[in-house]
């Protein structure tokens, strides 16, 4: 479904990834684990066409799309839900998830997603006419999930959904990622610092360390894996 191949991403003289490759299968929940400045945030950007790449190739369904513009990916089908959730803090929760339909020009889709949003989040439907810089970070971060499912994308890429919640909502977040992933088939690439519960809902895992690709595996073994318990399970 999605291809990572060779990519070298720099910010300035600054290399930020060294030549990474990776691959998410359609319909798996796949996870990047690493530390802060790894190259996480950074690979999801530029699948996401927020950054250019010196070299290499992001493949979606088989098409090289390392050339188009951010809006041409979302409305190819991947949506990115970014690091700090990045809502619209002045606009309304019904306000912000209509932003995320600007491309969907039917009516009744926009409906239909807007009604699944709501059932995945009640708390968000609850609240719909609220500001969204008055909620708190988990209910913040639903609605960032929220907002990229209105563009029905077929790939969710989430970058660090638990980053700066209670522990309460973490388990719940994650609980509708998993929701998200088998009753819609939308294919997950999750970025988290919490590398136990990544690998606990994924199915494979890459750990990238100083923008290089040090280890991959299905999930199972990566979480036994003594430097990986060491680095980053805290054991």
């Amino acid at each position: 479904m999605l291809e990572v191949k060779d990519l070298t991403v720099n910010y300035g003289a600054i290399s930020a990834l060294h030549g990474i490759s990776l691959q998410v299968k359609k319909g798996d929940i796949v996870t990047l684990i690493g530390g802060n400045g790894a190259g996480k945030t950074t690979t999801l950007k530029t699948i996401s066409g927020l950054l250019r790449a010196q070299s290499g190739e992001v493949l979606y369904e088989a098409r090289n799309i390392s050339k188009l513009p951010a809006h041409k990916i979302v409305a190819a089908g991947i949506s990115h839900v970014p690091e700090g959730r990045m809502v619209f803090a002045n606009l309304t929760i019904a306000e912000n998830l209509k932003m995320g339909a600007y491309l969907q020009k039917n009516k009744t889709v926009i409906a239909t997603e807007l009604d699944y949003v709501f059932g995945i989040f009640p708390r968000l439907k609850e609240r719909e006419k609220q500001i969204a810089g008055t909620l708190s970070g988990g209910e913040q971060q639903m609605l960032a999930i929220g907002r990229a499912l209105m563009s029905k994308p077929k790939v969710l890429m989430l970058d660090e959904p638990s980053l700066g919640i209670a522990p309460i909502l973490v388990k719940t977040i994650f609980e509708k990622i998993v929701e998200i992933n088998r009753e819609r088939g939308i294919t997950i690439l999750l970025v988290e610092q919490n590398a136990n519960l990544a690998l606990e809902i994924s199915s494979y895992g890459y750990v990238l360390e100083t923008g290089q690709m040090i280890l991959q595996n299905d999930s199972k073994t990566l979480r036994a894996d003594p430097k990986v318990k060491s680095a980053y399970l805290g054991g």
